[in-house]
């Protein structure tokens, strides 16, 4: 083996990852809104990038002011009742209308409007009474008093600074006399909520019947007092392509109303480019160039997620025709093969995408699900286990439970889905369903 140094020349490629490849990729993965958004901003560093959104147009005030004035819309007489805001209270000012605050001395007062201005938006108290009595200079009596008077308000249960004393105070609100249900959320708490009820049933000498009958009861009662007062403004989802199936043949278009229109600014380029300054005229070339990658990276974009979703369409005919049900196990590996391209890039394709089908607006992503082998020919995708799992569990004897290996032998014997304990365990828990001590009634 020679180990003399020496220089010789060795011809290699490689993919360099230039800013306008890095531009192309994130285009790709952007949302509608993250896309609306990039736009914005280089609209803002680059002049010859125009964006014209599709609410906002010019208006010549000589014409549109009359115009406006002159058009009267029966629709806007029928629907002026929906136009009208929505005034929602909120519950720092429903605690607030049930207090006279002058019955009460300026440091009282002042300790009241504090707490309740400390809630978080299920009207509990997460800050402690002696920082409070620290922040504002009292004595932890005058901080225990000004909670007692808002855990006297409505909705019950407000001011709580947990769970248990939540259930507790909403029993104290409604004068309840059922003892046993005030013993054993006072004193096991811990152990009811994690459904040990038979060290509780020994400890109270009880019947596990009697401790179902105040769980039942504990389910009428609201954890969450002050959610009603909170309400959060709804979001709409724009679809980014259509799907539709006229009864013969599908047909796939982008949604682009949403998006703003890109235009390049020909009258600022003419105006400066004349002036014959070099510095200028290198920096309206650079961001006209910036514009072309810029057009040209959304049409890809485009014409990228135009392709998958075909192929997704052409992989999953029943669910587009017939409905979720039909969903069948695919990857994006399938799709990335059949395609000729990376998976990465079917990835960033679907992120945060959707799509308006005939039954509703999905989620791209939602329809990549992996195989799950059966007894037949046929494979099945997790989706569709996780629905039998969640039939199973909704069809089973509440007082003997199914377990995780009940279920995947009635699966295996009824719907020919093999299928391991541990991944029925899997996906009960992605599906939010309790084990089955825990859903056992008594």
């Amino acid at each position: 083996m020679s180990m003399k140094a020496g220089l010789w020349q060795q011809q290699t490629m490689k993919l360099a990852m230039t800013q306008e490849l890095t531009q192309a990729i994130a285009l790709l993965q952007y949302s509608s809104q993250e896309l609306i958004e990039f736009l914005e901003n280089k609209a803002i560093e680059n002049p010859l990038l125009q964006i014209k959104t599709g609410s906002m147009q010019t208006m010549d005030p000589r014409y549109d002011s009359v115009k406006k004035s002159n058009k009267t819309s029966s629709d806007d007489k029928q629907n002026w009742l929906e136009q009208i805001a929505k005034k929602e209270t909120t519950l720092t000012e429903y605690l607030l209308a049930q207090l006279d605050l002058r019955l009460y001395n300026e440091s009282l007062k002042r300790t009241i409007l504090f707490l309740i201005n400390s809630l978080d938006e299920n009207g509990y108290l997460h800050i402690n009474l002696d920082e409070v009595a620290s922040i504002l200079s009292i004595t932890m009596q005058q901080a225990e008093e000004a909670l007692r008077v808002i855990q006297a308000l409505e909705p019950a249960g407000v001011g709580a600074r947990n769970l248990q004393e939540c259930l507790l105070l909403q029993m104290e609100h409604n004068g309840d006399s059922n003892k046993l249900a005030y013993t054993i959320l006072s004193q096991y708490f811990l152990l009811f909520a994690e459904k040990k009820w038979r060290q509780i049933s020994r400890q109270l000498n009880i019947q596990l019947k009697q401790i179902q009958e105040v769980f039942d009861y504990v389910q009428t009662l609201n954890p969450r007092p002050g959610s009603d007062y909170y309400s959060e403004h709804a979001t709409y989802i724009v679809p980014d392509l259509m799907i539709k199936w006229d009864g013969e043949a599908f047909s796939v278009n982008m949604y682009d109303d949403a998006l703003p229109k890109i235009q390049f600014n020909e009258k600022y380029f003419q105006k400066f480019f004349s002036t014959g300054d070099t510095k200028v005229i290198n920096f309206l070339q650079e961001k006209q160039q910036d514009y072309h990658w810029i057009m040209k990276s959304i049409e890809q974009r485009k014409e990228t997620l135009l392709k998958v979703a075909l192929k997704i369409i052409e992989k999953q005919p029943k669910y587009f025709t017939h409905g979720p049900n039909y969903l069948k196990p695919m990857t994006m590996k399938e799709i990335s093969d059949e395609l000729e391209i990376h998976e990465s890039t079917v990835s960033r394709a679907v992120r945060e995408k959707y799509a308006q089908t005939p039954f509703g607006t999905i989620e791209l992503k939602s329809l990549f699900s992996s195989t799950i082998k059966t007894t037949s020919e046929q494979d099945a995708s997790s989706v569709q286990v996780k629905k039998e799992i969640s039939q199973l569990i909704d069809q089973e004897n509440k007082q003997k439970p199914l377990s995780d290996q009940d279920l995947a032998v009635m699966l295996e014997e009824k719907k020919g889905i093999v299928v391991s304990r541990r991944t029925i365990a899997k996906y009960r828990n992605q599906l939010g369903i309790p084990s089955s001590s825990k859903r056992k009634r008594f």
